[in-house]
């Protein structure tokens, strides 16, 4: 599974145990119109620091905070040791 795909799959998984509603996870979505709050956002970056074994907002302290969902998959895509397409199993 491709970083894309866990951090998707994350983020419709945190958001359905949560009983919350998420459009379709395109690029573009903004995350304040992603129907994701403050608590489900964290979950998700701990899910994923644990999938993943990584947290970009820890490795790059000056990040801006990403404003739709294409910048949020790309600043895991970027942190990642499983970049470039590689497959996590």
């Amino acid at each position: 599974m491709s970083v894309r795909d866990t951090v998707q799959r994350t983020i419709a998984a945190v958001a359905s145990e949560q009983g919350k509603t998420v459009p379709n996870l395109n690029d573009d979505l903004s995350l304040l119109d992603s129907g994701l709050d403050s608590l489900a956002l964290a979950v998700i970056v701990a899910r994923l620091e644990d999938e993943l074994g990584v947290d970009p907002f820890q490795i790059e302290s000056d990040a801006a905070f990403p404003l739709t969902i294409g910048e949020f998959v790309s600043l895991y895509e970027h942190a990642s040791p499983m970049r470039n397409g590689a497959s996590i199993s």
